[in-house]
């Protein structure tokens, strides 16, 4: 059963001190459902995806508390939780709950509020997300983590800073024209490069930051679709989830996402297509090694290659693979049990034709999140419909 996207709408990413989750929430589900032409009555169930609420905010139970602040505590709901790519796995399951024809309508989103906990406590909290025994103990976070994956790609591939930090000026000048990016000023190679070290090779600069926001978009069945006499723009033609070991040191190969190339093939099959059929993507740039590492395990470039890409211009908007036209998580923002729907509301709107960086005929678009270091990822391909 074909599962179709009638609205998909995010906040503003960036600081809320004056707001809440279930009150952000409710502005990306009121948004989207609007666009989708449906009723709040209408949605039978309620998928969250959210990471660090109960760490940070004393606040479990994310899925029921946000149905019933959205309007509809009748509805079934669920928190999903898998790090940064909750929100992902969340569209993924109401996906596959409408595809077994569980649901005919379902919202799905995430939300975070990351700015008001406070640095510590927030980098804390984050680190739940790798292995506490062999990695959090010995103070290992996840910008050490990454710069451990930069420095071996570096030395095996021969990558270079300023390759890295292109990625960030380009991520960056898209920002400016996303009005809900969180960062919205152009920067240059040399000023990521002066940046303070952080986790070297990788500086401040390389780094997304915290953020307060929410995304969420209205699934629904083509039956349903086709009763309303709804015609939406969007479906999701394919989607895949695999995972890793949780521990970095577990693994083969450390500059290597081994489940986003699972989930990418998973995705890639189930759509029925390649990666040369994919117009725009938005992929998972935590840092900017993560976004050469996302490019490579999609099948846009071999290993080695993806460094050069956005230096090179192939990455940009008007490239020959445009990635990250939103800004990516570097500009926009990471509210991390939102990005994984933020990144289909940044595609969706690629398709429909109204995105502020528009890419030209985009008739296929894909969204590529990642949970931790990679011990989880989620892709999905999403098309236009005729």
């Amino acid at each position: 059963m074909t599962v179709a996207i009638a609205g998909a709408a995010s906040t503003k990413f960036g600081k809320h001190p004056d707001s809440s989750a279930r009150q952000l929430f409710r502005d990306a589900a009121e948004d989207a459902i609007d666009r989708s032409s449906l009723a709040v009555g209408d949605v039978e169930a309620v998928y969250v995806g959210n990471f660090m609420g109960a760490l940070t905010d004393d606040q479990g139970h994310m899925g029921a508390l946000m149905a019933d602040y959205v309007g509809v505590p009748e509805a079934m709901s669920t928190t999903v939780e898998s790090a940064c790519a909750s929100a992902g796995a969340a569209v993924r399951q109401a996906t596959q709950a409408i595809e077994a024809g569980v649901h005919d309508v379902a919202l799905v989103g995430g939300v975070e509020i990351m700015f008001s906990t406070g640095i510590e406590k927030i980098t804390d909290a984050l680190a739940n997300a790798a292995d506490n025994e062999y990695e959090n103990e010995v103070g290992l976070t996840f910008p050490g983590i990454y710069g451990l994956m930069a420095s071996d790609y570096m030395t095996e591939f021969g990558a270079t800073s300023e390759q890295l930090a292109a990625i960030t000026v380009k991520n960056r000048e898209n920002g400016v024209s996303n009005p809900i990016s969180q960062f919205q000023e152009e920067v240059t190679v040399e000023e990521v490069l002066e940046a303070r070290p952080i986790a070297p090779p990788l500086g401040m600069m390389d780094c997304c930051p915290i953020t307060d926001g929410a995304s969420a978009v209205v699934l629904v069945s083509e039956t349903h679709a086709q009763e309303r006499d709804r015609s939406p723009a969007v479906r999701i033609a394919g989607s895949g989830h695999a995972g890793d070991t949780i521990a970095l040191q577990d693994r083969a190969e450390l500059a290597r996402t081994t489940a986003a190339e699972r989930a990418a093939e998973q995705a890639y099959e189930a759509a029925g297509i390649t990666p040369d059929d994919v117009d725009v993507s938005e992929v998972h740039d935590c840092f900017t090694i993560a976004e050469v590492l996302a490019v490579e395990s999609l099948g846009f470039y071999e290993r080695g290659e993806g460094a050069s890409a956005a230096a090179n211009g192939e990455t940009a908007v008007d490239g020959r693979r445009p990635v990250n036209t939103s800004g990516g998580l570097i500009a926009k923002g990471h509210p991390v049990g939102a990005t994984g729907a933020a990144q289909i509301v940044e595609i969706v709107k690629q398709l429909e034709g109204r995105h502020p960086n528009q890419v030209d005929d985009a008739e296929i678009g894909l969204t590529h999140n990642v949970g931790g270091s990679g011990a989880s990822a989620v892709v999905h391909v999403l098309e236009a419909i005729a």
